[in-house]
């Protein structure tokens, strides 16, 4: 795999592709359901009173959500885009429109 950083030109660090070659198989709708989970648990803990923990769980909406997008900009533009660009494209069609 090229792990070459397309802006600086300076290679990826091998521990970040293979980070994103197991993160890029996870969904991104797995990490908008754990912020989820993490903001119906925080609402469960601050109505028994725990307004503690209910801070707490509650924090981690925002990260998981961030994780979310940054698993959504690995599989676009992350060390797998080299074999996204090399793949064969579809021709380029052109559709006719009617004017009006």
């Amino acid at each position: 795999m090229n792990t070459e950083n397309k802006v600086s030109g300076a290679p990826e660090d091998g521990f970040t592709a293979m980070i994103e070659a197991k993160t890029s198989q996870i969904p991104s709708s797995a990490y908008l359901a754990a912020a989820l989970a993490s903001m119906a648990t925080s609402a469960m803990f601050k109505a028994s009173g725990r307004d503690h923990a209910a801070l707490f769980v509650g924090q981690w909406a925002a990260p998981f959500l961030l994780l979310g997008v940054y698993n959504k900009m690995v599989k676009q533009h992350g060390s797998d885009a080299d074999s996204q660009q090399s793949a064969p494209r579809a021709p380029n069609v052109k559709t006719a429109t009617a004017a009006i």
